[in-house]
């Protein structure tokens, strides 16, 4: 039994398959709202996802149909600068793990994502929606300015000008818009997306880890001119050439068959 299923209160669940590892946000009774003991188990489990070389993908979503209604507003009465600043080290922390690390992460929308929710699935490097998600980040209605990265990961998505409609304006886009614009890459069924979602995140953990790795690594890397992008994509692929999974890649090509790489 893993550890954490000891937990009485599991704000986070953490399930395996196969090579997909699901976290779920897990208050429903607050439609997943994100309170502090959330932040804290979220960023754990991400690093756990991330540092364990059996989890090829993961999968993140919301319990009861809904992915999150962003932060716990009511957790937030009466917080001082020193708070403020500690309720957000956990969700940096989770947000730069999603971003840069070796491993792909597929959010599965159902439902509302709101504010920090939003923030959480437009990290991922694949964002499925149900037919009956909506996304807003209207943190103008409650005084605050939008958090957990969305101020570099929307503009990279939507553009300048339609992350300014959902930032300034705070306007809400449904499933179906979101993926004209880029906000969400799948739209399927209501209902469906965590199976949709296990599905793409099958297909990341075919391919060979190391590359996905440098893949990610490299397109993080937004401050780079594109001669230090080059610097960096050519010292990444002078590893992977001597890598295990290369030759497994090269073998499996000659003999037309699917690889079977080991992540080395």
């Amino acid at each position: 039994m893993d550890d954490r299923d000891s937990e009485p209160a599991r704000v986070v669940t953490a399930a395996d398959h196969g090579a997909t590892r699901v976290l779920t946000l897990n208050r429903p009774e607050a439609r997943n709202a994100i309170d502090i003991p959330m932040r804290e188990r979220l960023a754990d489990e991400v690093r756990r996802a991330a540092d364990d070389p059996g989890v090829r993908a993961v999968v993140l979503t919301g319990a009861a149909g809904t992915f999150s209604a962003g932060g716990d507003v009511r957790s937030m009465e009466g917080a001082g600068p020193d708070a403020v600043r500690a309720r957000l080290d956990p969700v940096h922390e989770t947000v730069r793990l999603i971003a840069t690390c070796g491993t792909p992460f597929i959010a599965a929308v159902e439902g509302a994502a709101a504010g920090l929710g939003v923030s959480l699935a437009a990290v991922c490097d694949h964002v499925v929606a149900a037919e009956d998600a909506r996304f807003v980040a209207a943190f103008g209605k409650v005084g605050l300015v939008a958090d957990g990265g969305l101020l570099w990961t929307l503009p990279q998505r939507v553009g300048m000008g339609r992350a300014k409609q959902m930032l300034v304006f705070g306007q809400t886009v449904h499933a179906p818009r979101a993926c004209e614009i880029g906000l969400a890459d799948s739209l399927v069924p209501s209902g469906t997306a965590l199976d949709a979602a296990l599905e793409r995140a099958a297909e990341a953990a075919a391919l060979a880890p190391l590359s996905v790795a440098a893949a990610k690594r490299l397109l993080s890397r937004t401050d780079l001119s594109l001669e230090l992008l080059l610097e960096a994509e050519r010292e990444e692929q002078t590893a992977l050439f001597g890598s295990a999974d290369f030759a497994e890649g090269r073998t499996a090509f000659a003999e037309r068959r699917p690889p079977r790489f080991e992540g080395r």
